[in-house]
């Protein structure tokens, strides 16, 4: 049985996906008094753990959390000492070892607290949580239908496609699609490290850890609760991760260690000696510069519109500012969403295609033959 759009659901702002910009979104809105419903996959706020530390830039994630009147909250909530960065090479030799003075422009915070904080920011039920998007039409007059999973649907006047990599909106807009980008990451945690892993908790340092050789590396953080998240960098085929038993742990850890061969036995102990079950992830990007023609009633923010490479550090402080932005462009022109939507995105656009090209050209400078002096380079530049 077929229902028709007008009995239907209606949202006059559907946001489908709960992540950082979305919630971001969502806040900014409500902080002018305008309604948004959110559309997240996961079951419940605890469905799964949400990935590491971040650092939030002071020119673009802290914008928008100051636009979301949260800075203040989120300044309580920094992992003090987490902009601390070491850098080493395959030898296990210190080139840099740069201290948290308090004084840079990009503090530490857990990803999941940041989300917990814009989550309890916004009213209760505001978030629909279980809730699978598979499609969604346009309807005409900017108004679209939006498919759901369990066979419900709905209609909103303003679809704002926040659901990552593998956007189920972005067809509306685009038909790009996030290709690989040749660096393959391999994800490990070292638990209680500075009693369990001593050895490892002296490597990577208070804060962040480059361990960088041709092709590779290890990156490392220090989380908020005393753990080590380690990612290991591979430039390798796509396919290399499929020839890895992930299910079988210390084969997985072996395979991996094979493509660190020669490499001092302190950073290769921070796989070896990993608690629980290694992680496999593939690095994908859209294209360097994605962006469409302004199509009524919709758009895209965070990775959906410019999902890019983790080496500028970029992808969660754009997300948060896209949402922020979106907001007040939707809050600024009241009653004229097209007006608001081409505002946000002709700042959307150059914004995000700068950071993409970062990006892109970071992850060369790692991996590259003379590695880490690229790096050590950057940072000289930074701090000179």
């Amino acid at each position: 049985m077929t229902t028709s759009a007008r009995s239907l659901p209606h949202h006059p702002i559907a946001v489908v996906g709960g992540g950082l910009g979305g919630l971001t979104l969502a806040r900014v809105l409500h902080v002018h008094g305008i309604e948004a419903a959110v559309f997240d996959l996961d079951a419940s706020p605890a469905a799964r753990t949400q990935g590491g530390m971040l650092d939030i830039h002071d020119d673009s994630g802290q914008e928008a959390l100051r636009a979301a009147r949260l800075h203040e909250e989120f300044l309580a909530r920094v992992h003090a000492g987490g902009q601390a960065t070491r850098v080493l090479d395959q030898d296990g030799t210190v080139r840099l070892d740069l201290p948290d003075d308090g004084a840079g422009g990009r503090p530490e915070i857990d990803r999941g607290e940041l989300r917990d904080l814009l989550l309890d920011s916004l009213p209760e039920g505001t978030v629909r949580w279980g809730v699978k998007v598979t499609g969604a039409r346009p309807l005409g007059d900017g108004r679209h239908e939006v498919t759901l999973a369990d066979g419900h649907a709905f209609t909103t006047g303003l679809l704002v496609g926040a659901d990552g990599a593998w956007s189920r909106i972005r067809p509306l807009l685009s038909p790009a699609r996030p290709a690989y980008t040749g660096v393959s990451f391999v994800e490990a945690d070292l638990l209680e490290a500075d009693v369990r892993h001593p050895d490892g908790a002296a490597v990577v340092g208070g804060g962040m850890l480059f361990a960088l050789g041709t092709g590779r590396g290890f990156l490392g953080h220090r989380e908020a609760d005393g753990s080590l998240h380690i990612y290991v960098a591979v430039e390798a085929p796509e396919d290399w991760l499929d020839g890895i038993d992930f299910a079988d742990t210390e084969a997985a850890k072996a395979a991996v260690l094979k493509e660190f061969d020669g490499w001092d036995e302190s950073l290769k102990a921070l796989v070896t000696d990993a608690d629980g079950a290694l992680v496999p992830r593939r690095i994908h990007a859209l294209p360097t510069g994605h962006r469409w023609g302004r199509v009524p009633g919709v758009t895209l923010l965070g990775d959906a519109a410019h999902l890019m490479s983790p080496f500028a550090g970029e992808g969660a402080n754009l997300a948060l500012l896209d949402g922020a932005e979106l907001g007040l462009a939707l809050a600024a022109h009241p009653g004229d969403t097209e007006a608001a939507l081409a505002v946000y995105e002709e700042r959307l656009f150059p914004r995000s295609e700068a950071s993409a090209a970062d990006s892109a050209q970071n992850a060369s400078l790692l991996f590259r033959a003379d590695t880490p002096q690229g790096l050590l380079d950057m940072f000289a530049a930074d701090h000179g």
